[in-house]
């Protein structure tokens, strides 16, 4: 039962992060681009604050419940006297979440960190670049994030 409670919590994390990704770079960045730089740059500012909160909680679940459910299934094959070799999938998996997981660190404790002095400041343009760094690496983990799912699909 805790094994199934934690793979739920996992899939729904990522379900939150990666659809919220996706909502942010498709829906709601072409939605607001034709706004004036102050409303614009001040809106995402609050948009990404919230987010970016979950995502941290997020991030941490992930790799808790993932390798929590790693090392069980581990331990349950020794104890059987088995070897464990992990899936090729899950090696895929794990390698790129722990990669998300970083980027995801960059992008909130770096350039997130611009953006919000750049709000603080007034200071448009620099918002705007911090926003364009910030679209960018989304763009890059959202891709990591469906590749994932992807290897995990189809490599078990």
């Amino acid at each position: 039962m805790i094994y199934a409670s934690l793979k739920l919590i996992h899939v729904l994390s990522i379900v939150l992060w990666i659809g919220g990704m996706f909502f942010a770079h498709a829906f709601l960045r072409p939605s607001v681009q034709f706004l004036e730089p102050p409303l614009r740059v001040r809106l995402m500012h609050d948009v990404l604050k919230r987010f970016f909160a979950v995502v941290l909680v997020v991030a941490v679940l992930v790799l808790v419940t993932g390798l929590w459910m790693i090392g069980r299934v581990a331990k349950e094959s020794v104890q059987a006297g088995l070897s464990f070799n992990m899936p090729l999938g899950w090696t895929v998996m794990a390698t790129l979440g722990i990669l998300m997981v970083v980027i995801f660190g960059h992008i909130r404790f770096a350039l997130f960190k611009r953006l919000t002095r750049a709000v603080s400041a007034s200071d448009w343009p620099a918002g705007g670049a911090a926003l364009a760094s910030i679209r960018t690496w989304v763009g890059v983990n959202l891709i990591l994030g469906v590749a994932t799912i992807a290897a995990t699909v189809v490599l078990g």
